[in-house]
């Protein structure tokens, strides 16, 4: 009789540590769940600097896979300047990148050593030297804030391309296309969608992952429809570039839009979650809870406002049948962030729309710095073979 004590305060002990386990891994989930739909509102600090030479204006960072990269970057930091434009990688060693300064900094000047590494490049229009105007999309959120770039003289008015940037970024994101399509004779608007800063705050103030944005998108459309085009290509970044798949499959204007860019797209949320769960060495149960979090009612509402989330209908490699748009795709196997394995999916499951453009070391969101020829020549090209634009323009 004396054993039965015992082995109820055993039972007793692993029931308290089984119950404390779960709901240690609920809290984790909400809190990874929350997360994922939790606007930016910091940038994050992925990058040190370590010194910088005045005099030879060059500025040395902590080493990573981007700060190696060849190209052209950005940097936001904190002191005297907000962002520093970088140029060639100069030298590197085993624990430090030097670069050269495109931005002048002065003897004397602060430059924090905590700062952001970026493919921006470019922060405001003004920087690109090429017409633009500020206009507004009246959208069920509010008026959202765009940067259109007129076609120029001699080129195709009647084409609009619609420039959607990623998930924590802003419209700045997309200025670098802004260029190409203007030298490939066509018009381009760069947008902005709920939640991003820029454009009004939804009900929730949370994302929907392309399921509620999309909206803003089809109001852009319904824009450049009332001024000029008649046909559409959409492109987008990162989480842009789902919000530009659920664009073409929910639009009421399908027949307006003639194709699709996408720029190391997300393309299914379960894969892009997945990956960055096991990079936070997040465990699989309780990213498997998380995902469920955010998909069933109850639980959205404890971790987010507003409906929740089908990871099935984002899930574009699922649904590659549905789609009907030519697709031009470009994504580095060595993303870091949104794994190309989605993009492949996709390419191999619809062959007879999807041209894939493989990059292997131009990290997430910078091929254009990685190899900026490439980038731009892939779209100017993706725009004639269409039968737009025009090559002739003044």
């Amino acid at each position: 009789m004396t054993q039965r004590p015992r082995v109820l305060s055993a039972l007793a002990a692993s029931a308290a540590l089984t119950a404390g386990v779960v709901v240690g891994g609920t809290l984790v989930s909400f809190a990874f769940a929350r997360k994922v739909v939790t606007p930016v509102t910091r940038r994050l600090a992925d990058t040190e600097v370590l010194g910088i030479d005045t005099k030879a204006q060059t500025i040395t960072l902590r080493r990573s896979p981007d700060t190696v990269l060849p190209g052209r970057y950005g940097l936001f930091v904190n002191g005297t300047h907000e962002y520093l434009k970088l140029g060639a990688l100069l030298t590197e060693t085993e624990r430090t990148a030097t670069r050269k300064l495109l931005t002048e900094v002065e003897e004397g000047e602060k430059v924090g050593r905590a700062a952001t590494f970026s493919g921006w490049y470019f922060v405001h229009p003004g920087e690109l030297h090429i017409p633009y105007r500020e206009v507004s999309i009246g959208s069920t959120v509010g008026e959202c804030p765009a940067w259109l770039f007129p076609a120029p003289s001699g080129g195709d008015a009647a084409t609009w391309v619609i420039s959607v940037h990623g998930r924590g970024t802003t419209r700045s994101e997309t200025l670098r296309a802004a260029p190409v399509f203007r030298s490939a004779g066509v018009t381009s608007l760069a947008v902005s969608y709920r939640n991003d800063g820029d454009a009004p705050r939804s009900d929730s103030g949370h994302y929907g992952l392309g399921a509620t944005e999309w909206r803003d998108v089809e109001a852009a459309i319904e824009y450049a429809l009332a001024n000029g085009a008649e046909r559409i290509i959409l492109m987008g970044w990162s989480m842009g570039g789902a919000i530009v798949l659920q664009t073409s499959l929910r639009t009421a204007y399908p027949d307006k839009i003639d194709s699709i860019i996408l720029d190391s797209p997300v393309v299914d949320w379960r894969t892009v979650l997945g990956y960055q769960a096991r990079e936070l060495r997040v465990p699989s149960p309780v990213t498997h809870i998380a995902l469920r979090q955010l998909t069933m009612p109850t639980w959205s509402r404890v971790v987010r406002s507003g409906d929740a989330i089908s990871l099935n209908d984002l899930d574009i490699v699922t649904r590659a049948d549905e789609l009907t748009h030519p697709i031009l795709l470009l994504h580095s196997d060595d993303d870091g962030f949104v794994p190309s394995a989605a993009s492949r999916g996709l390419a191999d499951a619809r062959p007879d729309l999807v041209t894939l453009a493989p990059y292997v070391e131009a990290r997430h969101t910078k091929l254009w710095n990685y190899d900026e020829k490439r980038w731009s020549e892939l779209l100017r090209s993706w725009v004639f073979e269409r039968g737009l634009g025009s090559e002739r323009v003044s």
